[in-house]
């Protein structure tokens, strides 16, 4: 026996694209999987960056002696001196810029309606967030802890001349 919601269900599974004025895209073929792949990262990215920055907490105010009070320039120049640490703030770094990049942008297709002005605020995004991962990687990798020709009391207790 039919039902008379058994042709509406079965019609949007169909080739159909259009069932009383609404679109449907049921079929697979011909899409890219970036949609997908960018969901994908989303959520392993946001596991990975809970570790990172649970890490980062807890090893800049937990546990070195004064908290907060003691993260100085010396600090910073202590931990970045260790490749363990540089690569640690470089996947932090990289990993957050990318998922909120990739945040903005679903937020842009999202809400810009015109093609003009969704192709000037991606573009503006892209731009800003490669500018911010360049720079953070060259500090990252060119800080140097121990200045040449810096006042000795400036400087960290490992820098030579301290």
């Amino acid at each position: 026996m039919s039902t008379p919601l058994k042709p509406q269900i079965a019609v949007p599974r169909s080739n159909d694209r259009i069932v009383n004025g609404v679109k449907y895209n049921r079929s697979g073929s011909g899409r890219s999987k970036f949609e997908m792949l960018a969901w994908l990262y989303m959520r392993l990215s946001g596991v990975i960056l809970l570790v990172l920055v649970f890490g980062h907490l807890i090893a800049n105010l937990m546990v070195p002696e004064g908290g907060v009070h003691a993260i100085d320039f010396g600090f910073v120049g202590g931990k970045w001196a260790n490749p363990f640490w540089q690569v640690w703030d470089l996947a932090m770094l990289w990993l957050a810029m990318l998922h909120g990049a990739n945040g903005m942008r679903t937020i842009i297709d999202d809400y810009a309606e015109r093609d003009g002005a969704r192709f000037w605020l991606k573009l503006a995004l892209f731009l800003a967030t490669g500018f911010i991962i360049l720079l953070g990687t060259l500090v990252i990798f060119t800080f140097e802890p121990c200045p040449a020709g810096a006042d000795p009391e400036l400087l960290a207790s490992f820098c030579p001349g301290a």
